[in-house]
């Protein structure tokens, strides 16, 4: 017998999703005879305990007789539970310096953890995440502000919806200008921006057709990895060696600065890929852009004006085009940027019950039988030792 645990999400500011929804315990008590779970008790989930309670689960307090444990965020070292497997979002694979102290702690706890950000296919495809959910609040966010700044149209907040379905309902009667919207990237969050484009009968056009003409209706324009990037050398573009080798690459995104209203990010970034643009283009009198959903939100990443995370409360600031200073949004001579870290808590019951069904049919039987090598891939500490894929990490954690 196996004994899982849902534990209290603890980080600020508060998460409220869950790996497994109370439906999704209930069938996996259900169909399996050979785990048990416990879910901590927690006053800040989108499922309450009562909930839980409803589904045969059992809540406590104390999840010390648990083999494995399933959070969201990070988790505070001192509560930290030694010699237990923990799956989580760890953000620490790039060495983040703002939590050290929770690997080196995990290391120091003889704690196994499964990143859930590791969890991908042979290709590198990964398996889970919140990125769909992250691009429908984000596309709307941008999308609201943009019709704050203009007065064009007004939307609702998400966070006052109870699902999705409800928020669809939102966007009947609403009518756009004539706008034009770029869209980068091509993974679940560029899926979740392009699902709100339809929703909005927002036009997709191709990237020429988009920088040579009007439209007198609302449109947009996918940018993928090669539209965007182009090496330096002339060569072709390939998705895998841009990867290895971003600093060989140069971004083709200058002319689309000059036809777009707003900007909608969803591209991959890492230290050495090429910006968008410069903070400096920001003063140029062609540069167009007065609206960014920076959705993927890398600080001073592929956007350079994302100044750090805004709060789903507050979820748009301004940036000043030749002081670069934050201000308030709206403003003439500013931008307006949105760059919240936790979107996907404004949809937390829909982005919890798609997350966790991807959980129990990729990993959950696998983690608690046999393995995988999928689960390997993702398991960066094993009882307080690194893993080789993960080694490079010894300095982060040592030191």
């Amino acid at each position: 017998m196996t004994t899982i645990g849902l534990i209290r999400e603890t980080k600020i500011p508060a998460d409220n999703r869950v790996a497994f929804t109370p439906a999704q315990c209930k069938w996996i008590l259900k169909n399996s005879d050979d785990i048990r779970i416990l879910v901590e008790s927690s006053p800040d989930r989108c499922y309450n305990d009562k909930e839980y309670q409803s589904a045969g689960v059992t809540v406590t307090n104390d999840l010390t007789e648990c083999d494995i444990l399933f959070g969201i965020k990070e988790v505070k070292p001192e509560l930290l539970i030694p010699g237990k497997t923990y799956l989580f979002f760890s953000h620490t694979r790039k060495k983040q310096e703002y939590n050290q102290k929770l690997f080196q702690t995990i290391l120091n706890k003889k704690i196994t953890l499964i990143d859930y950000e590791c969890l991908e296919h042979e290709d590198g495809q990964r398996i889970l995440g919140f990125g769909f959910f992250a691009g429908i609040v984000g596309a709307h966010n941008g999308m609201m502000a943009y019709g704050k700044r203009t007065g064009a149209f007004q939307l609702e907040r998400v966070y006052r919806q109870k699902s999705f379905r409800e928020l669809i309902h939102t966007y009947f009667g609403i009518k756009l200008p004539p706008l034009k919207i770029v869209v980068t990237g091509s993974g679940r969050v560029a899926h979740g921006v392009l699902e709100i484009m339809n929703l909005m009968e927002v036009i997709e056009v191709e990237p020429a057709e988009y920088l040579s003409r009007n439209f007198a209706y609302p449109v947009f324009t996918q940018l993928k990895g090669a539209d965007l990037y182009a090496p330096k050398t002339g060569s072709t573009y390939n998705r895998q060696h841009f990867h290895d080798n971003p600093s060989e690459y140069k971004c083709l995104f200058e002319p689309y600065s000059k036809e777009t209203d707003i900007l909608m990010n969803g591209i991959y970034w890492d230290e050495g890929v090429p910006r968008l643009f410069e903070t400096g283009d920001l003063a140029r009198a062609d540069f167009k852009i007065k609206t960014i959903a920076d959705i993927t939100n890398d600080k001073n990443g592929s956007v350079p004006v994302n100044l750090g995370d805004s709060t789903i409360e507050d979820p748009v600031y301004g940036v000043h085009r030749k002081t670069l200073q934050r201000t308030q949004p709206y403003l003439d001579d500013v931008i307006d940027v949105m760059s919240v870290g936790n979107l996907p808590n404004e949809l937390p019951r829909d982005a919890s019950r798609y997350f966790g069904e991807q959980l129990i049919k990729h990993v959950l039987k696998d983690l608690v039988t046999n393995g995988s090598a999928i689960i390997d891939r993702a398991t960066m500490v094993e009882k307080g030792k690194l893993t080789e894929r993960f080694i490079y990490l010894d300095d982060y954690a040592r030191y």
